[in-house]
């Protein structure tokens, strides 16, 4: 399984766009207050149990803890925040995402296969 990597920082954020340069980032925008949100999480969690883009980083965000870094990942993307949200970013820019029910594992491995 590929790791799902937490972002706590701005720094941490800001590292992680940059390193999207060599290999593209599927950001998970997650509350954990929010039933819809914990369901897209099991989307989430089916696709990174089945059979993963090893060449994908996988960061997450919890918008409720972490919200200065929720905050900034929408500014920097320049992508209306939601939650729960998917965005893939490849070079520092949103090239794809999804929010609520389309955040499925047939989704995400659908925008990864490319």
């Amino acid at each position: 399984m590929s790791e799902l990597k937490r972002i706590t920082t701005n720094e941490d954020l800001q590292q992680a766009f940059e390193q999207s340069a060599d290999q593209p980032l599927l950001l998970f925008k997650h509350s954990t207050r929010c039933p819809i949100s914990a369901g897209a999480h099991r989307e989430l969690a089916d696709y990174l149990n089945d059979a993963p883009n090893e060449k994908i980083t996988y960061g997450l965000i919890y918008v409720v803890e972490d919200r200065d870094v929720s905050n900034a990942a929408a500014d920097k993307l320049g992508v209306k925040h939601e939650s729960p949200q998917a965005l893939l970013v490849k070079d520092g820019q949103a090239v794809w995402h999804a929010s609520h029910s389309k955040i499925t594992a047939d989704a995400i491995r659908g925008i990864l296969a490319k």
